[in-house]
């Protein structure tokens, strides 16, 4: 199984977010009832691997119709804010 791809990162405070391109290695997406991004974070330097694109590596939103055994199957997500909360809004209730 290939890792969906982060297409767009609009949290653009987060470490990982360079020019709205995420560069974690892979992100995990979701508590039980909310999307969140779980890798979003602040820092005064920036974080990842320039070189590398983002990727889900987990989605514990199990009622996502993109979520199959708690992997996303989505051939990729886009990130951002939901009023002031980070999250995956490719999130769809299934």
């Amino acid at each position: 199984m290939e890792m969906p791809i982060v297409n767009e990162c609009v949290a653009t405070d987060c470490a990982y977010n360079q020019h709205q391109a995420c560069h974690a290695l892979a992100i995990t997406v979701g508590e039980p009832t909310h999307p969140r991004c779980d890798t979003f974070t602040t820092a005064a330097s920036p974080g990842g691997d320039p070189g590398a694109v983002g990727h889900v590596g987990a989605c514990k939103m199990s009622d996502c119709e993109h979520n199959v055994n708690l992997e996303c199957q989505a051939p990729g997500i886009t990130v951002g804010y939901q009023e002031n909360i980070v999250d995956c809004l490719t999130y769809a209730p299934a």
